[in-house]
Parts: C-alpha cells; sequence; structure tokens
C-alpha cells in the first residue's frame, strides 16, 4: 500500500511540474510575440498587379468548352467568360 501512495504522489507530483512548465512557455512565448511585433519593423506588403490576360482563342476552342460545359451541367451551365489562369 506504501508503494501506491509514492506513486500516486509522484504522478501528481510530475503532472503539477508539467503543467506550471506548460503555463511559463505559453507565457514565454507570449511575451516573445509581443516584444518582436512591438520593435521588428513591419514587413512591407507585395503589392501584386491584376492579371490581366488578354488570350485570344480561336472559335473552335470556344465551341469545345461551350460543348463541354454544357455536357458537365446538362445544359444548366454557361461560360459568361474565359480567362488565362497563372
Amino acid at each position: 500500500m506504501e508503494n501506491i501512495g509514492t506513486g500516486l504522489m509522484l504522478m501528481l507530483v510530475g503532472m503539477c511540474t508539467v503543467f506550471v512548465i506548460l503555463l511559463i512557455i505559453i507565457w514565454l512565448s507570449t511575451l516573445l510575440i509581443k516584444a518582436v511585433n512591438k520593435f521588428a519593423p513591419p514587413e512591407e506588403e507585395v503589392k501584386r498587379k491584376p492579371a490581366v490576360a488578354t488570350v485570344s482563342l480561336e472559335e473552335d476552342s470556344v465551341k469545345a468548352i461551350n460543348i463541354a460545359v454544357e455536357k458537365l451541367t446538362g445544359g444548366k451551365g454557361k461560360v459568361m467568360k474565359i480567362e488565362k489562369l497563372d
């Protein structure tokens, strides 16, 4: 019976130790994040140009796309705009 009591006490001490260490890690990481946000210069945002693509598709390609859309959607879909993706 003495071994069970010692084991439970060690388990309780170990769990409390892990809990306290995790709380310290959370507190330090929050402090680090605040310090970095305060002292580090903000990164410049990369401004992307809107992709304006003038793609000239042949008449056959447009017809093929329209036929494929009609078959896939059962005649309910309609092609409004065709754009080239990057």
